[in-house]
């Protein structure tokens, strides 16, 4: 039989986990804002703070995979 590749390991990097936790932390306590420089309104959302953490670990240089096109 042929051999699978196995995935491999981490698809996040723990740097990227603690920058969502932080933007969670922040969406909770109503400090999070949406929009360039922070400029726009309050994130209520679940996934728009989990995506707004993301993008800021990578550009923080975290491993975080590339945006769905």
């Amino acid at each position: 039989m042929p051999q699978r590749k196995k995935s491999g390991g981490r698809r996040y990097g723990k740097a990227a986990g603690k920058t969502v936790a932080s933007a969670m932390r922040r969406r909770k306590r109503g400090t999070l804002k949406s929009g360039r420089g922070g400029k726009g309104g309050q994130v209520k959302s679940r996934k728009q703070a989990i995506a707004i953490g993301l993008s800021e670990a990578r550009k923080k240089g975290a491993k975080v995979p590339k945006k769905a096109a």
